[in-house]
């Protein structure tokens, strides 16, 4: 008896020994990529051998570190980051988890602006630099219009419209927004607006009429920050490190919980890179069943979505994927590429292994195409979905052409053989046919939603279509999509389903740094395809980005590059296709 209660006190003594041993610290900079695949910018060519930090990374490490009782708190600086709104929102969520789980959890900040307030909404310590720099002063968004520099180019943009709000492609002919993306934007816009400041204010207990009085004021002290409520204490970064050190003394801290390692190929020398040339392109394979995560990002081409593609068909021939989440993070692009993507995932439903989606920061238009036929999708309250419509368009480079001396006659047999001639617009007859094609690629993107959604819709599919774009929140509401959530939910969903751990999960393919893509081998295809989809990128892009290369895009601001590759991407999609399932391109300004 005395034995078995010394043995009882001594486990108990070690357990609490143990137990909050881990102060998880995360220092996020930058971007947080979706997939993890890096590929060189357009206007910044640095080849990194270290891959990159993910969003799936993150959110496995966060969801784990608030499950696992040896962490007893999370230390967060996001100064340097570059989120999302939808990123920040299911870090958000995670850290809320943490707080429920009773740990505690820290944000300190130089910055009180969006990004921090929301984060620091689910700490219990949110800390802010004395002299901090205050811009908690709402949100804006904006649009980029390339018609003026497509002008300067002689290059026109002729665009047909499916649905009064399907208004992308405006950009390229327009100089400003017609009444329908007017409208359309500022209900976006009011949407978040009231997410974000509804969530500062529940999380810090402070009545939103008092948030809003701050907002509008449009500047105010880190003091008045804390006498608001909204941080709890102002400190040095210095004085923050120390009162850590001494809180947790006996604590291990960890910035690399639970994290991959991100540490690339040591280079040094040629027999180093003989080396990653060998190496490069080799991908361990799994020996227990997990949840295979594919992301989708960007516009949708058919180079983009090739090897999106060609990873679901090679996991449906791995006996150990059980289920596949795709993480969806696109404005859409080419119609006929999403209804190839969307045949990939017919196949693995066809399969019988589940399938869900989890939508970022947009998947809209050809995005919710290819997200339609899941069995349960997954949106943030901030995602940007629907745009359910399409639009017709090619560019007619005449005014170039012409700019560089060069002229064309055309010789042809059949009326409509130079319909998508690049010398001139549309003709009536042609506008017509083109629009008869526009109508048979619409009634398929609606019969695509009602054969995956059903009854799940609220409503006829026709009111929510036309091109009208939602919040997340509203989504739900309509039946567009299942669950409020982010990816780590999207994960436990497939793994419930699966039978699987949730927490076995795995990004496919495995991410690489820009110098190991630079140097790895094709890949040999084991999907046992003959005839495989091609990837090429599109001639009338690589002609359009030479002829506008005099307007010294690499002079522009930093947040201008971003959004001048998106609109590259777009071109990349246009040009390769005639019609397009393509949604918005909504740039917060924080």
């Amino acid at each position: 008896m005395i034995k078995s209660l010394i043995s009882l006190i001594l486990g108990v003594t070690m357990s609490l020994a143990s137990a909050e041993s881990i102060v998880a610290v995360y220092d996020l900079q930058g971007p947080l990529s979706e997939s993890g695949m890096a590929e060189p910018s357009l206007l910044a060519m640095d080849l990194e051998a270290d891959r990159p930090l993910t969003f799936f990374d993150i959110t496995r490490s966060l969801r784990q570190a608030a499950a696992d009782p040896e962490v007893g708190a999370l230390v967060l600086d996001i100064d340097d980051a570059d989120l999302q709104l939808t990123q920040l929102q299911e870090i958000r969520s995670h850290l809320l988890t943490a707080r429920q789980a009773g740990k505690d959890v820290w944000l300190y900040s130089d910055a009180y602006n969006n990004s921090t307030a929301l984060l620091g909404s689910a700490a219990n310590h949110f800390v802010l630099m004395p002299e901090a720099e205050v811009s908690f002063a709402g949100i804006s968004a904006e649009s980029i219009y390339l018609k003026g520099m497509l002008d300067k180019a002689g290059i026109a943009a002729d665009v047909i419209h499916i649905g009064d709000f399907k208004c992308i492609g405006e950009e390229l002919y327009r100089s400003g927004p017609s009444e329908f993306a007017e409208k359309q934007t500022q209900e976006l816009i009011g949407g978040i607006f009231d997410q974000i400041t509804g969530d500062v204010a529940k999380g810090r207990q402070v009545p939103r009429e008092k948030v809003l009085s701050l907002i509008e004021r449009g500047t105010f002290t880190a003091e008045e920050a804390k006498e608001a409520g909204l941080v709890d204490d102002l400190k040095y970064r210095t004085d923050f490190n120390k009162e850590l050190k001494e809180k947790y003394a006996d604590a291990d801290i960890d910035d690399e919980y639970s994290l991959p390692d991100l540490d690339g190929p040591e280079i040094e020398g040629i027999f180093d890179l003989f080396k990653l040339m060998m190496n490069s392109g080799k991908e361990s394979r799994a020996d227990e069943d997990y949840v295979a995560v594919v992301a989708l990002e960007g516009a949708i081409t058919s180079q983009s979505i090739a090897p999106v593609r060609a990873e679901i068909l090679k996991l449906l021939k791995d006996k150990h994927a059980k289920a596949l989440v795709l993480r969806v993070n696109s404005p859409g692009g080419s119609a006929l590429a999403s209804e190839v993507l969307w045949e990939a995932t017919d196949e693995w439903m066809a399969a019988d292994r589940p399938f869900a989606v989890s939508m970022g920061e947009v998947a809209a238009s050809g995005g919710y195409y290819v997200s339609s036929g899941a069995e349960r999708i997954f949106a943030e309250p901030g995602t940007l979905t629907g745009s359910i419509g399409v639009v017709g368009m090619k560019f007619v480079m005449a005014g170039a052409m012409e700019k560089l001396g060069i002229t064309t006659h055309t010789v042809q047999r059949g009326e409509h053989a130079d319909a998508m001639s690049m010398s001139k617009p549309f003709s009536p007859e042609e506008s017509k046919l083109v629009r008869e094609s526009m109508l048979d690629v619409y009634g398929t993107f609606k019969k695509h939603i009602t054969d995956g959604r059903g009854d799940r819709l609220n409503g006829e599919l026709e009111s929510m279509a036309g091109g009208r774009v939602f919040t997340g929140t509203k989504a739900l509401e309509l039946g567009l999509i299942d669950e409020l959530g982010g990816l780590s939910d999207a994960i436990a969903w497939a793994a419930e389903k699966a039978e699987i751990e949730d927490g076995n999960a795995q990004l496919k393919p495995e991410p690489t740094s820009m110098l190991e893509g630079l140097f790895s081998e094709p890949e040999k295809m084991t999907d046992g395809e003959i005839v495989r989809m091609g990837s090429s990128a599109s001639p009338t892009t690589a002609a359009i980005r030479n002829v506008i290369r005099e307007a010294g895009l690499s002079a522009l601001p930093l947040p201008a590059h971003a959004s001048i590759e998106r609109a590259f991407q777009r071109l990349d999609s246009i040009s390769e296709s005639k019609i397009q399932l393509i949604g918005p391109d909504l740039q917060l300004r924080w």
